[in-house]
């Protein structure tokens, strides 16, 4: 199994994804701002991962801390907390886990220094071995919407590498393909930073399932000509009616599939969901360097002084989608009532 994080003698390994598909490096993190940068720099990247990669950030910042001082290790265990939020903006899962992480401090405080650090270190593998069954869920309850000789297109990296293992789109491409169905997986690139080429690919070639690369501007030609049967991918957050943010391009394969009648599923754990937030315009979309344009592996390809505008996401309309499927059952024509009765049921 692909493992993106290994927690092991008190350090987080992270697989470097900016090295892939040319090598298999791990960065090791021993500090909450290794951690941060790593989340920041896309070393670790997919909501999940990047999730599970906090919780360990913040277990991390509380072996840090050598006084005594209780006050101290708190205030400097929020501020850590604090930094580790801010790393990156839209993807939930990041807020979700640091939250959860805090809540589990607000619990067992009043303990000696040595025994919060570990409880919080048992809450973070929880929430790493939580990712990784809520994926194999996913797979298994998405694999139903797949039928047997479907050509799947999807688009950015929803692999075991944006998560804590085994992934959510692919996680249900892998249990379909693991059932003998007989599909092929039409990869979109995923510009600017080619996260379908270099991820996608590499963990489909790794696990020997039938895949075709394509252009991201391909995507319309070939639903056109019939081609693709089915749209499966990720997303960064969801708002309580299903309006979804996923890598930046979701929103005009949404458009097509729709036009073309094609299924649209998104794949996500229900750590993905923002409650609070009552539809996707209230989400926000983070921005990115403008480098990230104007370079491909770090070969100019635009002028310079070329005006760049990044966004890393868009927002899906929720009436776009045909279903999302979580690790507690698959929302059908998504909206707000929807979501909160599979809330209220598990």
């Amino acid at each position: 199994m692909i493992r993106p994080l290994i927690w092991e003698d008190k350090q987080l390994k992270i697989l470097d994804q900016r090295r892939i598909p040319w090598s298999v490096e791990y960065l090791l993190c021993s500090t909450s701002k290794e951690v941060e940068e790593c989340i920041k720099n896309l070393s670790v990247r997919g909501a999940p991962a990047i999730g599970a990669a906090a919780a360990f950030g913040i277990v991390l910042g509380a072996m840090e801390h050598g006084s005594d001082s209780k006050d101290y290790f708190s205030i400097s265990l929020k501020d850590k907390a604090g930094s580790l939020m801010e790393a990156r903006p839209t993807a939930v899962n990041l807020f979700w886990a640091v939250k959860r992480m805090l809540k589990k401090f607000e619990n067992i405080k009043d303990n000696k220094i040595k025994e919060i650090v570990k409880g919080l270190e048992e809450e973070a593998l929880l929430i790493y071995k939580e990712d990784i069954h809520a994926n194999k869920k996913i797979g298994e309850l998405g694999a139903f919407l797949i039928s047997k000789e479907d050509k799947v297109l999807t688009h950015c990296n929803a692999g075991a590498l944006a998560t804590a293992g085994y992934g959510t789109a692919l996680g249900v491409i892998r249990s379909a393909y693991k059932q003998g169905k007989k599909i092929e997986v039409f990869v979109d690139e995923t510009r600017p930073v080619l996260q379908g080429a270099r991820l996608t690919a590499w963990e489909l070639k790794e696990e020997g399932i039938p895949f075709t690369l394509i252009t991201d501007n391909m995507a319309g030609y070939l639903m056109q000509k019939g081609v693709i049967d089915v749209v499966v991918l990720g997303a960064d957050r969801i708002a309580l009616n299903g309006d979804t943010a996923n890598k930046i391009g979701t929103y005009s394969l949404a458009v097509l599939a729709n036009y073309h009648k094609i299924p649209f599923y998104v794949a996500a754990p229900f750590s993905t969901f923002d409650l609070s937030l009552t539809d996707g315009e209230l989400i926000p979309v983070e921005e990115r360097s403008w480098e990230e344009v104007t370079h491909i592996l770090e070969k100019r390809i635009a002028p310079e002084g070329s005006k760049v505008f990044n966004p890393s996401f868009d927002i899906t309309p929720h009436n776009l989608i045909t279903a999302i499927i979580t690790e507690k059952g698959i929302i059908e024509n998504p909206d707000h009532n929807k979501v909160q009765s599979l809330l209220k049921e598990s």
